[in-house]
């Protein structure tokens, strides 16, 4: 790991200037560990917000219950615009893979802004005698429940886009969830585990070292930090370009002008060339756009990963 991306991992939460002290900081929660991109990606906008806005902001960190623990936390704060969430995949999928949790992204929760996308490259052990996608899929499905794919727990889009791949192509294959990433990926690089979607950044290095072969990304074309390795689509499997994906929430009931105010200031946050390299450093771009467009994301994707999820039959083990 280079020495920006840990500096910018072991970035404390953030304060304000000693003038602006009397105003009430924003609290940021982030329902996952420190070192995730949706920890460093807020910090890296607490850190704008500050420097452009004169706001004080932190970074909370709830993790737990895919993201269930974070969102309780937010629900009891009240609906003033002091107190945010860092939302992505998981907590999309959250409402069906738990739904004993009763939180609802969609209901108790309104958008403020996106902050980020970035895509998934499907990945296997250089032991696994598959050289694409097709290959890799003629191997599942000649022995199902064979293989097996990792990921840093359920919901995470590791797991998911796995299970959507194996819905795609009619197949069969384990999955193995872990409480870490770092784990997932140590079982796939020894060879425990065969295949995975994973994130590019923290992969970039073990292919290019043959450590991993990369089969197909997720995007809809390719990306330049992987010019040879093809789209999905390009492999011969249409359907599963898929973003990773950060945004911001409040929860419901929280006036609009305090959602006006929090999107105005991070639509200029993400227009910073400062903050555009941040995020690229972590493989990420910032993405623009209106509340209502949020939503209208937020809403399809819940949509799509519920109905991978039924499709499926996933249950998270109680």
């Amino acid at each position: 790991m280079n020495a920006t991306r840990r500096g910018l991992l072991a970035a404390p939460a953030l304060m304000l200037p000693a003038a602006a002290q009397e105003a009430p900081p924003i609290r940021i929660v982030v329902p996952f560990p420190p070192g995730t991109p949706p920890d460093v990606l807020c910090r890296l906008l607490a850190q704008r917000w500050a420097e452009a806005e004169g706001w004080r902001a932190m970074v909370d960190n709830r993790p737990g219950a895919i993201g269930t623990v974070g969102a309780a936390e937010v629900l009891r704060q009240p609906a003033d615009g002091l107190t945010l969430m860092a939302v992505t995949t998981p907590q999309a999928a959250a409402a069906a893979l738990l739904p004993d949790a009763r939180q609802d992204l969609l209901r108790d929760f309104t958008p403020v802004a996106r902050l980020s996308r970035g895509y998934n490259v499907l990945v296997v052990n250089p032991a696994v005698p598959a050289h694409s996608l097709a290959e890799l899929t003629a191997l599942i499905r000649a022995a199902p429940d064979q293989l097996n794919f990792p990921s840093p727990g359920y919901g995470t889009p590791a797991h998911l886009i796995g299970e959507l791949y194996l819905s795609r192509a009619g197949l069969r294959a384990q999955h193995v969830p872990y409480q870490q990433f770092p784990q997932a990926i140590a079982e796939l690089l020894n060879g425990t585990s065969q295949f995975m979607f994973v994130t590019t950044l923290p992969v970039l290095e073990p292919i290019a070292a043959g450590r991993l072969r990369a089969l197909a990304v997720t995007a809809p074309r390719r990306l330049a930090s992987l010019p040879n390795v093809p789209t999905a689509a390009e492999a011969g499997l249409p359907g599963i370009e898929l973003e990773d994906w950060v945004g911001l929430v409040a929860r419901s009931g929280t006036p609009p002008a305090a959602i006006a105010r929090l999107h105005a200031a991070t639509e200029r946050a993400l227009a910073d060339p400062a903050m555009t390299e941040g995020f690229r450093r972590l493989g990420v771009e910032p993405v623009a756009g209106s509340t209502a467009s949020f939503g209208d994301f937020m809403a399809n994707t819940v949509q799509m990963w519920t109905s991978v999820i039924q499709e499926r039959g996933i249950r998270v083990p109680r």
